[in-house]
Formats: structure tokens, sequence, C-alpha cells
């Protein structure tokens, strides 16, 4: 991967969207990793002047979503502007070229009305029902039956009345109108959910999920399903638990995950591990631990849903990227836990943390959470900057 001078980083946001694990993460020298205030570095031109803070240039953000090394986010217009790494079009805007600041993504100035960011590609979910997107395509992600990447957004092939869409390492997938779920791309461990472990470039059935789904998440290699029920449904890389059904036996058809038939209201998936939201307003996760990103206390990698510790009500969003997990709570506050290496759990240290911690100058104001690998972003709801943060707009990014 094209590598960026690491003094622009905080600039671009780096996310390591919903894969990269340790291994992923890019080194930072020590005078880059102490304090982790949310904040955001104007990186100097040459001719000594200093672009705006990204911030500053979404003040009115809906969204945000982190891929890993680039972001996106959508405009009240409908529009998606990204920014950060570009060497397979992961932005969007026709070029290759990395962007310090937020670019339009072509030809979606409007019409949009959700975004998800993967692994080196992006798609958004228009108004219409139709999904696109763009950037690599190596694994087949983009769904338009090639696996050349694409600079500017193509239309998943065949794909009409879909209601959401989730991206993964090299692998994406969507809610149809039928309320089932289609998945393409990648699919060395099953993630694609088709019983078979070849790669597609376009959209295929996830088996047995033909109706009844409300909202998908994808991984590194695997995928997750919320039924209309509540419940949830997993498939795909198993090696730590991350399906939840109480193995590490990987599958290329959906299990149900152990003990939650019912009850939840989201779901989310970060490198190899898988965290939901429960109708009680609870966190629970599972999967990889190694870096405490399970929030139970323990670096103990488990199979089974196990209690976030302190947070067994009041949360209404989660997200979770690489090893690293944060949960917005009723309060508007944010709180994270796992991999802190670059800074990414906000909490002006990189140590580790097993459980859950506040954000830095993040204990209110806050609508919305995106996690990346190294880096975590925050959408406030007044567009005022909380105590200890160099930003003037609502998108906060986390990074050292």
């Amino acid at each position: 991967m094209h590598r960026i001078p690491h003094t622009f980083v905080i600039a671009l946001v780096l996310l390591a969207g919903i894969l990269v694990g340790a291994a992923a993460v890019r080194a930072a020298p020590a005078a880059e990793t102490s304090g982790a205030t949310p904040r955001v570095v104007q990186p100097q031109l040459a001719s000594g002047e200093f672009q705006l803070p990204i911030a500053q240039l979404l003040a009115n953000a809906t969204a945000v979503s982190a891929g890993d090394g680039h972001t996106c986010a959508l405009t009240p217009a409908g529009g998606v502007k990204c920014w950060g790494l570009n060497d397979a079009g992961q932005l969007g805007d026709g070029t290759q070229i990395d962007r310090w600041t937020p670019v339009d993504v072509t030809g979606l100035i409007t019409g949009v009305q959700s975004i998800a960011a993967g692994g080196n590609h992006t798609c958004a979910l228009t108004t219409e029902g139709i999904v696109r997107c763009w950037g690599m395509n190596n694994a087949g992600q983009l769904g338009d039956g090639t696996n050349i990447s694409r600079p500017t957004a193509a239309d998943v092939a065949g794909l009409t009345g879909a209601k959401a869409v989730a991206a993964g390492w090299r692998h994406t997938c969507a809610v149809t109108a039928e309320d089932g779920v289609k998945c393409w791309g990648w699919n060395d461990a099953g993630q694609l959910g088709d019983g078979t472990n070849a790669d597609r470039w376009t959209p295929v059935d996830v088996t047995g999920l033909a109706s009844g789904i409300q909202a998908v998440a994808a991984g590194l290699h695997h995928t997750c399903a919320l039924t209309i029920t509540g419940g949830l449904k997993c498939w795909g890389a198993n090696a730590a638990g991350q399906l939840g059904d109480s193995t590490t036996t990987d599958s290329s058809t959906p299990v149900d995950v152990t003990g939650l038939a019912s009850g939840i209201q989201s779901v989310v998936a970060g490198a190899q591990h898988t965290c939901a939201l429960t109708s009680d307003g609870g966190a629970r996760c599972w999967g990889d631990n190694y870096f405490g990103q399970l929030g139970d206390g323990t670096t103990e990698s488990r199979s089974a849903p196990v209690d976030v510790t302190g947070l067994a009500n009041g949360i209404q969003a989660m997200a979770a990227g690489g090893p690293t997990t944060c949960a917005l709570t009723t309060d508007g506050g944010v709180k994270c836990w796992g991999h802190n290496n670059f800074g990414q759990l906000g909490d002006n240290t990189t140590d580790d943390r097993w459980t859950p911690v506040d954000v830095t100058g993040l204990a209110g104001g806050i609508q919305a959470i995106a996690a990346g690998g190294p880096t975590t972003c925050a959408l406030t709801t007044d567009g005022v900057s909380n105590a200890g943060a160099e930003l003037s707009g609502p998108i906060r990014e986390q990074h050292n």
C-alpha cells in the first residue's frame, strides 16, 4: 500500500476501516503517539499557507464512515465527500491522488442516503435504492461484474431497491428490497455466505437469508446480519470466535449467535470481533480479544457473547474498527476500549484498555461515531468543539 509521510497522517484520518488488525496498523514515531485529545492538525503547504481543517470543511456533515486510510462523509444535500489515501481510487474523484481535505465523489453530489467505507473501496446507497461503489476491485468487491478498480462510482450489477449496505475488507453486502441479504467480492473464508469459497464479482444470495433481515455488518473475513425479530446470524471466518456460535469453525453459511436469538437492535463488526447493542441499551461482544477489544476486562478471546464491563445499559450506538471498539452513550458521550497504539481510544494515552474509558472532551454533544483501525471519528450535534479539541466544526478526528 502507498504510504504518506507521517507528518500528514493526522489531517488525513488514516482509518483502518473494518479490518486491519494489529499487523496492518502503521508505525508512528514516539513523538506523535503522546496525547489523544480529538484534534485536526493542518498540514503546511509548500507556500507556507495552511489548509482549512476537515471539520471546518464539513461543518454540516450528517454521517461519516471510515476505511483503511480513507474517510468519507455524507453532506446535508445527500452528496459524498472523501479524503485520505487514493491509490485505488477509493475517494471516487476520478483520480488516484491522495487528498488532504475532502473532495466530491464524482456523480454523487446529491441523492445518497448512506455510505460505507471498506478496506480500499467505498460504497454509497442512493435514495432510489441503487448501490454504487468505487475503488479497489481485485476481488470483485465493487460488484460491477469485473475485477477492474474504479476511481469513480459504478453501479452494482442487478441490485435495485436496496435498503442498506456494508463494506468489509474486500467484500460488500446489502440488504435487499425483500429484506434479504446479497454479498459480493472476496470469499476465502465463506464471508459471502453462499455456501462456497469462490469470489463473486456480482451479488449472490446469502443462503437462507432471502427475507427477514433489517441490517448487515461486514468485518475482515466475516459478516453478520440482524433479523427483523432482533436476532443475529453470522458467517465466514471464525478462528477467533467472531461468529459467536460457541465454536471456532468457519462457516460459509449463516449460523445463529449463541444467546442472541432476539433482543438486539444493532450489530457492528471489527477485524475479527463483533459487537451487538441490546434492546436494553447494553453492549455485548465476542471474537478476538488480544487487545481487550471485547471490553470484558480480559484478553481472552470469546466464541460466544460476553457483556462489556460497565455498559449494561445507557448505550445508543456502537462502532468497531480493527481491534478497537467504541460506544455512543445516551448522554451523547463516547467510550472506547481495545487497541490504543495510536491513541485511537482518545483517553490521552496510548495504553490498551480492556474495559471502556471516556474519550477526552467528548462527554456530550455527539450524534454518531465511526471506528477505523488507528482512528476514531465522531459527529457532533451542534458543531461546537469540546474542551481540548482543536476543532471548529462537527467532524472530530481521533488519531495519533
